[in-house]
């Protein structure tokens, strides 16, 4: 856990300095009206906000310290709703939707609202999150926890927050994607990086996460290198599929100083001697990443990543990156490149990792030109599938032919929604292209064809009788 910057220490405790001099405080305290305590969460937990996106957003690894600090009491526990259900969606959760292991600082956070004088109104905002965070726990640690609390009237609320029905697999699932969807707007995740490898082993998952969401929201990543620096030249770690994969992430996605390229060109080169079947490893990884909804392996990325590694070294990588720093640098229209993917594709399986990784990249450039075709662009539309014709005979492959197919198919369903005249120039040249090509790419029958541009009648209503 990363310390709290003295910058941040200070707010926080003018912030505490004035909630504990607030007269609002003064008049809660003797009228204990709930009325009091909502205006001084109103008055004070935007300023405690304000400190904890401007720490989620630069320095992210110091969030959990921060949110220690808050369980002092001088807080009077506001915003600890907020950060018990952060706590509840950090955690790693495994295909059966449980923990991959417990959650202490969650335990830590209830306990310190359970142990607050302003546990009765706290507990009106808590209700969901204690039941979720009950439900990805074990039966033991959840009995164990509710064992700790001295407060009888305390511990029966708690208990009454655990489900029965969320013992199902399926309803936790859906519960915890419900209460997930409350949040996605928050920028709350922090990790810890792990020492040992079966320490990254069972954190992967949440490391992973951390990763892809920093590199999505384009946040400042500045005090992530350090640590990732120190992570990535572990010894102890190298070697490991998971840390090949973390090394992956930092080198593509990430804008590196120099010394940190440094530091992931070594790591890279003692991960292809140490770590088992390390290009066939790497190539699967890629291709997940290709798959993966929330990262766009773009060619900056595939260029970054190519950059890091020593094509000296005789391995499926090296002959992998300089194809992909061929297609990304000199073009994928470019007949050399059209050439040099056809001579190193033969080299390989049909089906291997390398010549998918290969389709994969070619194919990304096609969906990213033809999904960003205006209508009006559809002659273009018409000159690329030209190369459509060069890439479907180079690779042979059916799932990228299938892949082509649906992308024209969304671009065309596109096309005759707005070129609707059966006797306009656009309906008649788009009828003939496609009446000619998808019919020779394989993509539409001669009967599928006369049925996309068939003319729909309209059922007549029934009349009442």
């Amino acid at each position: 856990m990363y310390e709290l910057m003295p910058e941040y220490l200070e707010r926080l405790e003018t912030i505490a300095g004035e909630i504990q001099a607030s007269e609002v405080l003064q008049q809660y305290l003797e009228e204990e009206e709930e009325e009091y305590f909502n205006t001084l969460k109103e008055t004070f937990e935007p300023n405690i906000n304000l400190v904890y996106q401007d720490v989620a957003t630069h320095h992210p690894l110091q969030l959990i310290h921060l949110e220690r600090i808050l369980l002092d009491p001088a807080f009077e526990g506001l915003f600890l709703p907020r950060i018990l259900g952060f706590s509840v969606l950090r955690g790693t959760v495994d295909h059966r939707y449980k923990y991959t292991r417990p959650q202490h600082h969650f335990q830590d956070i209830l306990l310190a609202i359970c142990n607050s004088a302003n546990f009765d109104i706290l507990k009106k905002r808590i209700g969901q999150t204690i039941q979720i965070g009950f439900a990805l726990s074990s039966d033991i640690w959840v009995t164990n926890l509710i064992n700790a609390i001295d407060n009888r009237r305390v511990r029966h609320y708690l208990q009454g927050l655990k489900s029965d029905r969320l013992r199902v697999v399926e309803e936790r699932q859906r519960d915890y994607a419900r209460y997930n969807r409350q949040f996605l707007s928050e920028n709350y995740l922090s990790v810890v990086f792990p020492d040992t490898p079966a320490e990254l082993t069972i954190e992967y998952a949440g490391l992973e996460r951390f990763l892809l969401y920093r590199i999505n929201t384009q946040e400042d990543n500045t005090s992530l290198i350090a640590p990732l620096d120190e992570f990535v030249s572990s010894e102890a770690l190298i070697g490991t599929p998971e840390h090949m994969k973390v090394v992956t992430l930092y080198g593509a996605f990430f804008t590196l100083p120099d010394d940190s390229e440094v530091v992931v060109s070594e790591a890279i080169e003692k991960m292809r001697a140490s770590l088992p079947d390390a290009d066939e490893a790497q190539l699967e990884f890629l291709l997940y990443l290709h798959a993966h909804e929330e990262v766009k392996l773009t060619p900056e990325a595939d260029l970054n990543l190519a950059a890091l590694y020593d094509r000296q070294i005789d391995d499926q990588l090296s002959g992998y990156f300089n194809i992909i720093e061929k297609i990304h640098t000199e073009g994928y229209t470019n007949e050399s490149t059209q050439e040099a993917i056809r001579e190193a594709y033969l080299n390989h399986e049909g089906l291997s990792s390398f010549n998918e990784g290969i389709r994969r990249t070619i194919y990304s450039y096609f969906s990213t030109f033809v999904k960003n075709l205006e209508v009006s662009d559809y002659p273009e539309y018409f000159e690329i599938t030209k190369l459509f014709a060069v890439y479907m005979g180079l690779f042979g492959n059916q799932q990228f032919n299938q892949d082509l197919k649906e992308l024209s198919m969304a671009y065309i369903r596109k096309l005759l929604k707005v070129y609707t005249d059966k006797r306009g120039k656009d309906y008649q040249d788009i009828k003939k292209f496609v009446s000619a090509t998808f019919l020779d790419f394989g993509f539409l029958t001669d009967k599928e064809i006369v049925n996309l541009f068939k003319t729909r009648r309209k059922r007549k209503k029934k009349e009442d009788e």
